[in-house]
């Protein structure tokens, strides 16, 4: 280590040479501590071998003396390459080199530090002269003078203590971002002609490198393994099971016996198809600061530090604000306009499909109080911002807010809140008072003319009741009072732009521009905001939820042309503010232009604490989704999904591959042209599956056709890195947008015609697809069939917030609502067994479950009626309980209670929201789902169309309950097969102990295992029968008397009928 320090250890011959040239240099003085602790100073001109402290044996005598270094002060005759000096390096014969690679290098320049001895020699111990620039690299040292060798040498190992040199000497450890030196110009580079220009300073260093927007985070495999592990141990036991099943029937109930094999086979092939996607699950996670640093902060392509981000679309769609409260739909529409998201790069549109005067009106209500309603929240950093959400949510409003005027704002804004909600209470009378009072002027002035000109009034003219807007002009949409043109499905199109664009440079406020209300320093600027209502006319089809939503991403194009959109139902708001740009960081990092859509977890409130029907589904959104993440993508689940707006428009992504083989095994890149990379198969046609196919026909609107390249662009990653592919220059998002004018918005009036769609391909290939009431689920796979992926954004704080049906009824009407779009999409061409070989093998599995779970209620009704057969009839679905039988049902058992436990362990569900998706599945199963087979079966073969209902969206108005819609009996025929299965195993246990009870042999083994099995039925039904008995404590006794009576007296009329006998049957031999 001494070496590297050049500390020389012999005298060097040139001394005598050196000193002569030393004559011309400024005098240069030496420091040297003593043994007594004392620091002597001397001049290169003494001789020091005169000292006699300094030849002291105490101290190490004149060889000690001979190992100390000097530290020579950088004057003009004194560099390290040479330039006037007597320390001008030997040539190449002392050792050193001349080559352009020894030198020294930036930030190690001619200013930096020059170690020699005091012999006058520029070399090491070695004799070597020409290494300087070496040497500067790896020390450099303050002008104090250095401790002998001997007292830094560690007193048991021997070797050189650096860290003590360190301290004593005050020397540094170089230059970088861990340390730099006080004195920074001791480094800087040689620029000819220009001294000092290229001093290196410490923010050269500091400069953040390149960072991911987000990186996965793989789930232990502590955990994982033993998952997978035990998904292989049950496959395998099914396996074998369902072998000795097949091979040890009961000959005594051959027609229980395969009644109960069947069942089993289906559900060991339908357990496959939902585990075998679940193996691979992963979480992800997002840099929100990463994010800001590069598209947020000042840099040379964007000076003033103004957003980079690209625009975004936000859709709100409604239907009817009788069934979906126009108050309900506000507070959605003001959390939107209140996200933190760059306010010139958001723009929001609500589609009423309705076209109802009401909504309109309720929309123009919330702009204006979204005035003050917006600042307030960016002034105090209010979470969440939907006003309704904020001032009903229980714990302490001022935790964590420091500004003085928070209490003073927020009484005030929470006053300025309960009026808007009285308006938007009030508006449906206003409009109906408005509109008679406006009706009875028209027909006062119509008679007025006719009496003046002597003549009879129109008939129209007298009948006609039209609806008013405030302004005095009828409304375009749909009547009070139906009319030709102004009727549910047939008035015009509608396009009203209710808050334009803002300005691009933040517009602050200031302390007069409100009476209450300070918003200083305070941006209060809002999104755009835009109410559409596309036309209908009677003889077209206007294809639900799904034409709606293609209407908005037609005019949203002409309107803003957003490259991404993001959607919500009219009860889903945000909750996290900051979920927006967790979304960006997926979309906008590298290979993030092959990812279609962000799917976010759909949360509720508003269930009851038991979540007695499994509303908040966690299994499927924190389980089935989060593993389907770490395949291909999860699912579209019609809500809270962020998409690009290109991939929504059909085309196929960049880059893609196709996955062959047996099970997908071989993967194989594409080009964009969907040819395949490799040579030997070019002759392959362009497209093997018709959804590769480029869409070609988009309507006949040519500003949307030249929106679409835009879009693409504009949605594109930056290119700040190699590995980014297919990106854009950082900063070409920064110039503002153009005002709309007339004729933009004319455009987007024409485009959302109902005759727009004709001779095109929307709904086809283009947007959200028809022919299914689940076209999110469709849309999505369309996407994945092409080739694109789709990402599961979990953030920590739930991202958006909506309401579900607790009620029973609507609760498996909505259900029903999902099987029967999935057993449509099993009779399609959306059937993943169709699917291209762009489709992951476990992504095939997972869309192929999808539209095959409705048809398990088939055999699960027939399953749930095994264990009532079995006591009636005295037979079990087996001969015995045979010991293998038992140990075979053990093994399967505990294998999935393990499962579900690591299940539990890598989704974050609990186990009581497990056991409740359970419950529900069997409810849901014999009820909802079998409904959803036959008629889908019906629309399949008789071509007969199912409709549906709107899922209401109203609270319920208990206000000293808020769960008494839960207890709220609204009958329907799907109630028929629960109860059915219900009555039928409880007649069936009194049955089976009324046997065993009086018969003269007991066959408790036939009674254990049937009673076992109709315990089991039994149990996942107990939230159905809950839900019939209404509301705790009201449920009179004398129902629970008088089903004891019946099932006494049903029990008692059996043993009548067919009294036991003596004979025990078994093997067909009566003994």
């Amino acid at each position: 280590m001494s070496s590297r320090f050049a500390i020389s250890s012999k005298p060097c011959k040139q001394e005598a040479e050196t000193r002569m040239s030393s004559a011309s240099k400024p005098p240069v003085n030496f420091t040297r501590r003593t043994s007594s602790g004392r620091l002597a100073s001397i001049s290169n001109d003494d001789d020091i071998d005169d000292e006699p402290e300094f030849s002291s044996t105490m101290s190490g005598g004149a060889s000690e003396y001979a190992n100390y270094t000097v530290l020579m002060p950088p004057t003009p005759d004194n560099q390290p390459d040479g330039g006037g000096g007597g320390t001008t390096a030997p040539s190449s014969a002392s050792g050193g080199s001349t080559k352009p690679d020894d030198l020294p290098l930036p930030p190690y320049g001619s200013s930096s530090s020059k170690l020699v001895n005091r012999r006058g020699a520029t070399g090491g111990d070695d004799g070597r002269v020409g290494a300087s620039g070496k040497m500067d690299r790896h020390l450099s040292t303050a002008r104090v003078p250095v401790p002998s060798k001997s007292l830094l040498v560690r007193s048991q190992t021997g070797d050189f203590d650096h860290n003590r040199w360190l301290f004593e000497t005050k020397g540094t450890y170089g230059i970088g971002n861990a340390y730099w030196p006080q004195d920074g110009s001791a480094y800087a580079t040689d620029d000819v002609g220009d001294e000092g220009s290229g001093a290196v300073k410490m923010e050269d260093l500091v400069d953040k490198p390149w960072k991911p927007l987000s990186r996965k985070v793989p789930i232990s495999p502590g955990i994982l393994s033993p998952y997978r592990l035990l998904v292989l141990v049950r496959f395998v036991s099914l396996f074998l099971f369902l072998i000795w099943r097949a091979t040890n029937p009961n000959l005594d109930a051959l027609w229980l016996w395969g009644i109960s094999i069947v069942c089993e086979f289906w559900f060991a092939f339908s357990w496959i198809l939902d585990q075998m996607p679940k193996l691979n699950p992963i979480n992800r996670a997002a840099d929100l600061a990463a994010l800001r640093e590069k598209f947020e902060s000042a840099t040379p392509s964007n000076p003033t530090g103004r957003s980079d981000l690209p625009g975004l679309d936000v859709f709100i769609s409604t239907a009817d604000p009788y069934k979906e409260p126009p108050l309900v739909t506000a507070n959605v529409l003001l959390s939107i306009l209140a996200t933190d998201y760059p306010v010139e790069k958001l723009f929001v549109y609500i589609s009423d499909d309705g076209g109802a005067l009401l909504t309109f009106e309720a929309m123009a209500e919330a702009c204006e109080f979204a005035k003050v309603w917006v600042p307030f929240c960016r002034k105090h950093a209010i979470e969440p911002r939907n006003p309704d959400a904020y001032f009903t949510q229980k714990g302490d409003p001022t935790k964590g807010k420091k500004r003085p005027d928070f209490v003073k704002d927020r009484r005030w804004i929470k006053r300025e809140y309960d009026e808007f909600k009285v308006r938007i209470n009030d508006l449906a009378d206003l409009i109906r008072r408005r509109t008679n009072a406006m009706n009875t002027r028209e027909r006062k002035l119509a008679r007025d003319k006719a009496t003046t000109s002597s003549s009879e009034a129109p008939a129209d003219t007298a009948t006609a009741k039209a609806t008013w807007m405030a302004d005095s002009t009828h409304w375009p949409g749909t009547w009070l009072d139906s009319a030709p043109d102004h009727a549910k499905g047939d008035h015009a199109s509608i396009v009203q732009v209710m808050i334009k664009n803002p300005h691009y440079e933040v517009v602050y406020g200031d302390a007069c521009a409100h009476p209450y209300l300070d918003f200083t320093n305070v941006d209060i600027r809002i999104p755009m905001f835009a109410y559409l209502s596309r036309e209908k006319r009677p003889g077209y089809d206007h294809n639900k939820k799904a034409g709606a939503m293609n209407a908005m991403v037609r005019a949203s194009a002409i309107l803003s042309n957003g490259p991404f959109m993001l959607n919500f139902d009219c009860d889903h708001y945000i909750y996290n503010c900051q979920a927006i740009r967790e979304a960006m960081c997926y979309m906008l990092d590298r290979g993030g232009d092959r990812i279609c859509y962000i799917q976010f977890p759909q949360r509720f409130e508003g269930i009851d604490p038991s979540d007695r029907y499994a509303n908040h589904n966690t299994v499927f959104f924190d389980g089935n989704m989060r593993a389907l993440d770490g395949l291909q993508g999860p699912m579209y689940v019609g809500t809270g999904c962020l998409f690009r707006r290109y991939a929504i428009y059909g085309f196929n992504p960049p880059r893609t591959n196709e996955y062959r083989g047996l099970y997908g095994q071989n993967k194989v890149p594409i080009d964009p042209h969907g040819r395949p990379s490799s040579g030997e198969e070019e002759l392959r046609p362009l497209s093997e599956h018709p959804d590769h196919e480029a869409p070609q026909r988009f309507g006949k609107s040519k500003m949307f056709i030249e929106s679409i390249a835009v879009a693409e662009y504009q949605g594109r990653p930056l290119q700040d890195h190699p590995s980014v592919m297919n990106g854009r220059p950082p900063g070409v998002l920064l110039m503002p947008r153009s005002p709309l004018d007339a004729a933009i918005v004319a455009e987007a009036v024409s485009v959302i015609s109902c005759w727009y769609e004709d001779d095109t391909e929307w709904g086809q290939r283009v947007g959200w697809i028809y022919g299914s009431v689940t076209e999110d689920v469709v849309t999505g796979y369309r996407m994945h069939n092409r080739g694109w992926r789709s990402v599961y954004c979990i953030t920590r704080r739930d991202a958006f917030r909506g309401t579900a049906p607790i009620n029973l009824t609507d609760r498996l009407h909505q259900v029903l609502r999902w099987a029967t779009g999935s057993v449509e999409i099993f009779f399609s061409k959306n059937n993943a067994l169709l699917a291209s070989r762009r489709l992951k093998f476990l992504q095939r599995l997972a869309y192929l479950n999808v539209g095959i779970y409705p048809f398990t209620s088939l055999f699960l009704i027939m399953y749930c009626l095994l264990p009532a057969l079995s006591l009636f009839s005295g037979q079990f679905i087996v001969a015995t309980l045979d010991p293998t039988f038992l140990c075979y049902l053990l093994l399967i058992t505990i294998t999935l209670m393990l499962l579900c436990l690591l299940e539990v362990k890598w989704s974050g569900i609990g186990l009581e929201e497990w056991w409740r998706n359970e419950q529900f599945w069997v409810i849901g199963g014999t009820s909802a789902h079998l409904a959803a087979v036959l008629q889908g079966l019906l629309k399949v073969g008789a071509g007969i169309e199912i409709s549906f209902t709107l899922t209401a969206k109203a609270a319920a108005e208990d206000d000293d309950d808020p769960f008494a819609e839960l207890y709220l009996i609204k009958w329907t025929s799907l109630f028929i097969p629960p109860l059915a299965i219900i009555g039928i195993n409880i007649i069936a246990l009194v049955v089976g102990v009324s046997r065993a009870v009086y018969a003269e042999i007991p066959q408790y083994s036939r009674l254990l295992g049937g009673g076992f099995f109709s315990f089991w039925v039994l149990a996942h039904y107990y939230p159905f029968a809950k839900g019939l008995m209404g509301r705790r404590g009201r449920t009179p006794t004398i129902v629970y008397v008088w089903a004891g009576l019946i099932s006494i007296t049903v029990s008692l009329l059996w043993i009548t009928i067919s009294p036991p006998d003596d004979r025990i049957t078994q093997g067909g031999i009566d003994v």
